[in-house]
């Protein structure tokens, strides 16, 4: 049966049967924490490499997109401008309707990482955080390979490694019903049915707020150009159900270049902001990424502070450039983000790994309609559209 191949319906069941088993016998839920964590220390394996692939590879290739001109620096600005309105209004929808609130640990075990929050500073941030030294470290290396002309014998080798280490992340999250099974028993066992509650409000508030994102933001800046964002969805609707079903965002792309050329936008624009949008662009991933850190400081009732808020939207737009279209990628980005911010647990993360499946399709839809805004609007701005080919297109 195709549904029992189906990844989605196994971590579905495991988080049902996880419920049962922390909610009938709490200390065997609690006994069931191992699964979780085994699960988030083999995650953690990922980060490093993850983001020192990404980011270096990323950054190396400025150095051609610098050569194309105005166009590839309008798309660094359109993507960090985008991308971080994505991050504010992900913590400040988060911050208002507060999903987190109420589900506080029963024990002192976290007193140690509100103390931190207190000092949370650059200063403590850079301690001896390995996570953030391995970020420093792939920005260093991805500008000095810009500048060299070995990068051109580099650069496929470590994008093949890149392939690999997907590859095998794609495996591991195969792993994923045993740790969402361990995760959510154990949050029932030791907090109680609040865990299930305030995990719904979650996912509530990250779909609302990505359709705001959507339609308010992206909307907005399509009608700048006086082009109907409902037009277009509907004329990708056949990559949105790709999208829907793989829970990737880079499982379309190859289609989503061919449509966006197809409807007047230029190839070279195409060829370069689609790309590029998949490393810098990712608004559903940076809207997921603050809300679930924020998310997670209420659930361990730690206080950021406005200073503390502005370094954790500098660190979020570090770690969010490390997360591909790749399923359970965005995870292990959420894992390094804690670890470099290391004011929260990072067991903490357990609590969203059973609905983090179901928020990566939401994540992955928003990225992929970010990214076809992006390249539309910049050809726009670079009168470098056919709209009679997008009236055409929207018609057929």
């Amino acid at each position: 049966m195709p549904l029992l191949r189906n990844l989605t319906f196994w971590v579905l069941l495991a988080i049902i049967a996880g419920a049962l088993t922390g909610f009938i016998d709490p200390a065997l839920g609690v006994q069931a924490r191992i699964l979780g964590d085994t699960f988030i220390q083999i995650i953690k394996w990922f980060i490093s490499p993850l983001i020192f692939l990404t980011i270096s590879t990323g950054i190396a290739v400025l150095g051609d997109l610098r050569k194309v001109g105005r166009i590839g620096l309008k798309a660094l600005v359109y993507f960090e401008v985008v991308t971080t309105a994505a991050l504010v209004i992900g913590i400040i929808v988060a911050s208002l309707l507060r999903p987190g609130h109420g589900v506080l640990p029963t024990n002192g075990d976290v007193s140690d990482y509100v103390q931190r929050a207190q000092h949370f500073s650059w200063l403590s941030v850079l301690g001896d955080n390995v996570t953030l030294q391995v970020l420093l470290v792939s920005i260093c290396t991805g500008t000095v390979l810009s500048l060299l002309s070995v990068k051109h014998t580099v650069l496929p080798w470590l994008g093949k490694a890149t392939q690999w280490l997907f590859a095998l992340l794609r495996w591991v999250m195969y792993l994923s019903p045993f740790g969402a099974f361990g995760g959510m028993a154990f949050a029932i066992g030791k907090y109680g049915i609040a865990v299930i509650l305030a995990l719904g409000k979650l996912m509530l508030c990250m779909y609302l707020t990505m359709a705001l994102f959507i339609f308010v933001v992206l909307g907005w800046l399509l009608r700048r150009y006086q082009i109907s964002l409902w037009s277009f969805l509907k004329y990708i609707r056949n990559e949105l159900l790709i999208v829907l079903g793989t829970s990737s965002s880079e499982s379309a792309l190859p289609s989503l270049m061919h449509k966006l050329e197809a409807m007047g936008c230029s190839k070279s624009v195409v060829g370069l902001v689609v790309p590029a949008g998949y490393s810098f662009n990712l608004d559903g991933t940076t809207l997921y990424l603050s809300m679930a850190v924020m998310f997670l400081t209420q659930v361990y009732d730690v206080h950021l502070g406005l200073s503390q808020i502005l370094t954790l939207i500098a660190v979020l737009m570090l770690t969010s450039k490390g997360a591909a279209g790749v399923t359970g990628s965005g995870f292990v980005v959420l894992a390094s983000t804690m670890a470099a911010l290391n004011v929260i647990p990072l067991e903490g993360i357990a609590l969203l790994l059973g609905v983090d499946r179901f928020m990566s399709e939401a994540r992955a839809i928003t990225n992929i309609i970010g990214n076809g805004v992006a390249t539309i609007y910049l050809a726009n701005h670079e009168k470098d559209f056919d709209r009679a080919a997008m009236q055409q297109a929207f018609r057929d």
